[in-house]
């Protein structure tokens, strides 16, 4: 079952921000990484899954037209945003009353579970919590909403590195089940490589990589020439060749690695890596590309 799909999406903001015509297919029971600059088209992307914009060309979310069936498929969907956008003013107890209300699905008594293991007081304002404890009352928001779609939009925004690591950790044992899905955006690409099982890179509003990450471990190598086979691998068509202590090192796309074993050392590159790679060249590569 296919959760997300467009075709030809296009949402163009003055100045030419926004998407430019791109496609997306996201499979359900999948957690899929929407990576990409300031400015790459991310929020406009979310904002028309979510029904918040009209768009030109095809999109249908849970099978159903985001902007014109907004309030029935938000019945299925639960959408997280940075954590300081929780209101300050208002009170632990008043927030689990807020999304009680507003959403069908939110299972309250599940969410004071999860906060029965914190130190975090019913009482308490949204102000006087710590960024830690906030991040953990959105945890609690979000395991307690019985959805088959989660969108997180930077939802670590200004954590540190633990309560970055936990929020995550917490977000694949406790919630994540095979059936759900869940669309994440951040800058943080190291933090959620491990837990992505798919991975879109947009950049100028187009999709410049599109796979699964299992796809990538097997298109992907990064070689370290030996001085005798530097040609020879150049005349690979490497995506990217630069210099590291005066020793290349290049990236290929679909090259077997037992050739490439062959000329050095290899070695998996990271998303990070590929990223960098894939938004300088602004090249699209697709699902199962071959260079």
């Amino acid at each position: 079952m296919i959760c997300i799909e467009a075709k030809n999406l296009r949402k163009v903001h003055r100045g030419g921000k926004g998407v430019h015509g791109i496609d997306l297919s996201i499979p359900s029971g999948r957690i899929v990484g929407l990576i990409g600059p300031n400015g790459a088209g991310k929020t406009t992307a979310l904002n028309a899954i979510l029904g918040l914009v009209p768009y030109e060309g095809s999109l249908k979310v849970l099978g159903r037209d985001p902007w014109h069936e907004r309030h029935a498929m938000m019945q299925d969907v639960c959408f997280i945003a940075d954590v300081a956008l929780l209101p300050r003013w208002m009170k632990v107890w008043q927030v689990l009353d807020y999304v009680e209300g507003v959403h069908p699905r939110f299972d309250r008594a599940k969410a004071e579970t999860f906060l029965s293991r914190t130190d975090i007081q019913r009482r308490s304002r949204i102000r006087d919590l710590s960024k830690g404890m906030t991040a953990q009352l959105h945890l609690a928001l979000v395991m307690a909403i019985d959805a088959k779609l989660l969108v997180l939009d930077e939802p670590t925004l200004g954590l540190d590195l633990l309560y970055r690591r936990e929020f995550y950790i917490t977000l694949l044992n406790d919630y994540f089940d095979h059936d759900r899905t869940i669309l994440v955006t951040t800058h943080q690409i190291e933090e959620i490589e491990d837990i992505l099982t798919d991975v879109i890179l947009i950049g100028d509003g187009r999709i410049t990589l599109q796979d699964s990450m299992a796809n990538l471990e097997t298109r992907f190598t990064e070689l370290k020439p030996r001085p005798d086979t530097t040609e020879t691998a150049r005349a690979l068509n490497p995506l990217n060749e630069r210099l590291v202590l005066g020793q290349s090192i290049m990236l290929f796309d679909g090259v077997p690695k037992d050739e490439l074993k062959q000329l050095g050392e290899t070695r998996q590159p990271k998303l990070a890596d590929l990223f960098l790679v894939l938004m300088a060249q602004g090249r699209p590569r697709k699902e199962g590309h071959a260079a």
